[in-house]
């Protein structure tokens, strides 16, 4: 359904969106996740700041997962690009919209489908 050019296209924005989530984790993992480990370290930090420090994680490592699973679908978007499955609708069988592939690479649901599924949700 998608000229080897296409599927070359989407390879490459997913390996970009990939990169850019590695980057993302790492900075995650030098700077905030770790930055507590280094305070103990050195020298005491004030029991406020621990506080803070610790709600500072949290949503570091709420993010850092987050990432992840956007990482685990960005992955999986790349095994369906070399399956053959990539940009196909996994419920109605039709092409997914380059449009809404460019905006979610990931996506294994056209508009109308993913629109019925939430719908469903409610």
């Amino acid at each position: 359904m998608w000229s080897k050019e296409e599927l070359k296209y989407f390879e490459q924005l997913i390996l970009k969106r990939r990169e850019e989530v590695l980057q993302e984790l790492r900075h995650f993992e030098e700077h905030t996740l770790f930055s507590s480990v280094r305070d103990q370290t050195g020298d005491l930090a004030d029991i406020p700041d621990q506080g803070t420090d610790t709600l500072e994680q949290e949503k570091a490592v709420q993010i850092a997962s987050k990432e992840g699973r956007y990482l685990h679908h960005l992955n999986e978007a790349l095994e369906r690009i070399r399956n053959g499955t990539f940009g196909i609708c996994r419920m109605c069988g039709e092409r997914i919209s380059r449009e809404r592939l460019e905006a979610v690479p990931h996506a294994t649901l056209c508009i109308r489908c993913k629109t019925e599924e939430e719908r469903g949700r409610r």
